[in-house]
This record gives structure tokens, sequence and C-alpha cells, in this order.
């Protein structure tokens, strides 16, 4: 492949990259505003005492949803209070998919197998090889 085909994929890459960024920002700008804009409209129609309403076609409704999470530190209690009760269905182990990576390339550095003889066949791995691209100085 000629070095000027490289070359314009390369530009083509960081365009794309740039581009990516963005979009990302304008995504982030977006979603803070609809997020703002959200409260404010719930808030009044709240103090308008209005459950719902339709405006060009659409109905608007206010809705609730519950968000609950263990108490910092608590995690283990809940999961065992959770069992205890008869709600250990509930519970779920989990192993975080870097964290696991993290380790296996540990291993990896430690022992120069692929995956630890113990963990052959209970582990996929694979690699992923793409472009790094910084701004030079």
């Amino acid at each position: 492949m000629e070095q000027t085909t490289i070359f314009q994929m390369a530009d083509r890459l960081r365009e794309l990259q740039e581009q990516k960024k963005e979009r990302e920002a304008q995504v982030k700008a977006l979603t803070a505003e609809i997020e703002r804009l959200d409260l404010q409209l719930s808030d009044a129609m709240a103090e308008a005492e209005l459950a719902k309403f339709t405006r060009n076609g659409s109905t608007y409704y206010l809705k609730s949803r519950l968000f609950a999470s263990p108490v910092a530190g608590r995690k283990d209690d809940l999961m065992v209070i959770l069992k205890a009760h008869g709600y250990g269905s509930l519970v779920t182990e989990t192993v975080n998919a870097n964290t696991l990576a993290a380790f296996i390339k540990e291993q990896r550095e430690a022992t120069g197998e692929d995956v630890p003889a113990w963990l052959d066949g209970t582990v996929n791995t694979f690699e992923k090889v793409s472009i790094g691209i910084r701004k030079s100085q």
C-alpha cells in the first residue's frame, strides 16, 4: 500500500475522531439542557396540579421513578439481609470486564501463559489492535 494512501486514511481517521468528540460535546450539552427543562416543566406541572396535558399531538405526563442503592460500605450487609429474608434471587455475583482483563494481563506478565491453566476453558480473551493518535508538540 502506498504511503499516500496510509496518510489519507490517517487524516480521515483523525477527522472522524474529532467529529465524534464535537458531537459528544453537543450531546452532553443537549442532555444537560433536556434535564434542566424537564425539571422546570415537571415543577411547573406539579405546581399547576396538572398530571398530564396534550400539545401538538404529544401527551406530556408526570412520571416517577424510584432509584435505590446500598448505603456506602453496606453492600455486603444488604446482600446478607436480602438472602436471610428469602430474596437471595436479587443478589448476583459479577466480575467487572475491565477488572478481569487487568487481572489476566497481570497473570500473563507473571506466568508467561496466555491464560493461567487453572482458568483454562473458563475465560475468553482477545486483543484488539487500533490506532492511537495524540497531538505532536
